[in-house]
């Protein structure tokens, strides 16, 4: 194997002609618009800078992976010649921006060098280097334009002294590209015979910038290319365990996990609402492997095929699972106490019988103890994943009626629950804390119907509703940031349009307005209220004290049957 290099332009003609594609393994784009733009930055420069060499895998007989094109790229018609097994990230960069096949951003280069010390590039510039700044400019669309405005004026970029990135593209297209830009702007007066030069020169750099490239021969066995794979991505943004995984799995079984968790979403598509389903699915699976959901489980060269074969147990858990925690109330990330929560119930409720209805309420009522556990105790503060595969295990011989011991996460001496005083003391729920979220979950379960328009909380509207402050900030302290008054207890989860109406109101002043806005009357008002364990005797008495008191009974009450498995009266 021996470094070789190609210029850009012949790079782009094989991508142009399917030559050189993907393994399917490869994870998708990760590159934000700043490390594009250093990568251009480094090419346009004069002198130029590296920007890394490529490793490249030559395809023989018969590919050894499933492919696909680079994006934006055409497809392949006939077999390809090279996979990339390491920089797709700076190809497709190169590929998408010199081709302008960037939905959300265009990409312009400024005319003039970036001077020493103006702060404009990242990279030091030194006396006499002449180094072009790049930019990526957002787009958007406002009522069928395209903005800003000025973005889509070849000659207003020339008066801001841009010009578009794809005019630099080599070949034919990019040839095309700049003559219709030079049609543009010839009758601008910016529009000089120093810029087509300057242009020229700035084109012929990227065409003969030339990226090196290592190359494993057709005879590399999958087993081998996958581990110089894994051990030689040198991106700036390194692999994550699923990308490693999805390799594995190719190897091992020829399937595309990206393909899987495809059909996983569409089967489940509330899945997506806890997160990233790829973390979770990894949880998940090396529970069912009987391993803790740990980096070191996911590396091991043979989670690949158990992953394939655990995965129908893993659809059937997702699919129940996430099902539960929805009728739970425990709808998304935002109402989320524990990351444990999501992956340590869908692992249990893998293996619960879909039709043994004996079987499947003692396993609910199970899993319900479980589950609300995890949220109301400090179990899995520290060493969650290794803590959470203990509980697994534990848990599932339970439901399969062969556990001896008694699982850990149920030690109420290890792992009390919250008392009244610390049910009080809980801080604001839209923040990313365990307790006061399990309060808000608990008090949702009730149904949360909204004060106004009496529509029960769910996934949907969920994102249309508020934390809103039943004893206004206000008419307490008039502080924000007084702990005080941001106290789980003191949080309801409404419509913004019905939070807004409320204002520095008393809650007696502002409950009164909206039974008579609403004609509900008092019995209405009180329904309403209690559906979010909201007592409405304490909160009318405008007594904010007395009313955390009264609360954080209701809620204690409720947590009580929840952490006993029991659906609450």
């Amino acid at each position: 194997m021996e470094a070789r290099n190609k210029k850009i332009e012949d790079w782009f003609a094989m991508v142009k002609q399917g030559q050189v594609v993907l393994p399917r393994f490869q994870r998708h784009e990760a590159w934000k618009p700043t490390q594009v733009a250093g990568l251009l930055e480094n090419i346009l420069r004069e002198p130029p800078l590296p920007i890394g060499a490529l490793l490249t895998l030559e395809v023989g007989d018969e590919e050894l992976f499933h492919s696909r094109p680079i994006v934006g790229a055409p497809e392949p018609q006939s077999k390809p010649s090279l996979h990339l097994l390491d920089g797709q990230q700076r190809m497709t960069a190169l590929w998408r921006s010199l081709n302008g096949d960037y939905p959300a951003h265009d990409v312009f280069v400024s005319l003039a060098s970036a001077q020493p010390d103006d702060g404009e590039t990242e990279v030091e510039v030194q006396p006499g280097v002449d180094a072009p700044v790049v930019r990526l400019i957002g787009r958007w669309d406002r009522r069928g334009v395209r903005e800003p405005a000025w973005a889509n004026d070849p000659v207003a970029t020339l008066e801001l002294g841009l010009i578009p990135l794809p005019i630099l593209c080599p070949g034919s297209a990019g040839e095309a590209t700049m003559k219709a830009w030079e049609a543009a702007v010839e009758h601008s007066p910016l529009f000089t015979r120093e810029v087509g030069r300057r242009v020229d020169r700035l084109r012929q750099r990227v065409a003969k910038y030339d990226i090196p490239f290592l190359s494993l021969s057709s005879t590399t066995g999958r087993d081998t290319a996958l581990d110089v794979f894994i051990r030689m991505n040198t991106s700036a943004t390194p692999l994550k365990d699923f990308d490693i995984v999805v390799a594995q799995l190719e190897s091992a079984t020829g399937d595309s996990l990206h393909d899987m968790v495809e059909e996983l979403a569409d089967a489940v598509p509330l899945a997506r609402n806890y997160g990233r389903i790829e973390d979770t699915i990894l949880s998940v699976a090396a529970l069912l492997m009987n391993k803790p959901p740990l980096k070191k489980t996911y590396l091991e060269m043979s989670f690949g095929k158990a992953f394939a074969e655990v995965w129908p147990r893993l659809k059937h858990g997702f699919r129940h699972g996430i099902e539960f925690l929805q009728s739970e109330a425990i709808f998304n990330d935002r109402s989320l106490p524990s990351e444990v929560a999501v992956y340590l119930t869908c692992a249990l409720w893998a293996d619960v019988p879909e039709h043994d209805f004996d079987k499947g309420g003692n396993a609910r009522a199970l899993i319900r103890k479980a589950l609300w556990r995890c949220c109301y105790t400090d179990r899995y503060g520290k060493t969650s994943a290794t803590r959470a595969y203990a509980d697994y295990r534990v848990l599932r011989a339970t439901i399969a009626g062969e556990a001896t011991d008694m699982c850990e996460l149920f030690d109420e001496e290890s792992y009390p629950l919250p008392t009244l005083a610390d049910l009080r003391a809980a801080g604001w729920p839209g923040r990313k804390d365990r307790l006061p979220r399990a309060i808000m979950a608990t008090g949702l379960r009730r149904g949360g119907l909204d004060f106004a328009d009496g529509a029960s909380i769910t996934a949907t509207n969920f994102y249309s509703r508020e934390f809103h402050h039943l004893f206004p900030v206000g008419v307490l302290s008039g502080d924000r940031k007084d702990e005080r008054v941001n106290r789980a207890l003191n949080c309801a989860l409404i419509t913004w349009t019905t939070n807004r109406r409320v204002g520095a109101q008393t809650p007696s002043t502002y409950i009164r307005a909206r039974a008579e806005a609403a004609h509900l009357g008092e019995a209405g008002v009180r329904q309403r209220l209690e559906s979010h364990l909201v007592p409405f005797d304490a909160l009318v008495a405008d007594d904010y004290d007395a009313f955390l008191d009264a609360r954080a009974a209701r809620i204690h009450t409720d947590m009580m049957d929840l952490c006993e498995g029991r659906s609450p009266a």
